[in-house]
């Protein structure tokens, strides 16, 4: 039990850092570099600061303990959505394989926190 919740909080503090603290940074200390990441992609300015809101709303509903499970499992679909087509957005356009692993690679970790996330919820309630 307590190498899950060591498992689970490693991967989930390295998905709120990326997908949420990193994007929310940006907007407040460096605001030039907002649509960096989604300009050359062809996507209008506006929707770099949807995604970054979307973003850091279902960090916080991941890591937040009180949130219930139904908005943790819609949280955990939408930042799915967002690195799956993150990778198809790059191999589409730019063809940069660093920019098409790096989406996979925090997927990854995404799948590790909601895995873990199941095995304590599943051991806690004994659903």
């Amino acid at each position: 039990m307590k190498t899950n919740k060591i498992i689970f909080w490693v991967a989930t503090v390295i998905i709120v850092l990326w997908e949420g603290v990193m994007p929310l940074s940006t907007i407040l200390f460096s605001p030039e570099y907002v649509t960096a990441g989604t300009k050359p992609l062809g996507y209008p300015d506006y929707f770099a600061y949807a995604l970054i809101i979307c973003k850091a709303l279902g960090a916080l509903a991941i890591v937040y303990p009180k949130t219930p499970n139904r908005l943790k499992e819609w949280a955990y679909a939408g930042l799915t959505f967002n690195l799956v087509f993150a990778f198809i957005s790059h191999a589409c356009v730019d063809q940069n394989i660093a920019y098409m692993l790096m989406p996979l690679v925090v997927l990854g970790i995404l799948v590790v926190s909601y895995i873990y996330n199941r095995k304590l919820n599943f051991n806690n309630h004994g659903k």
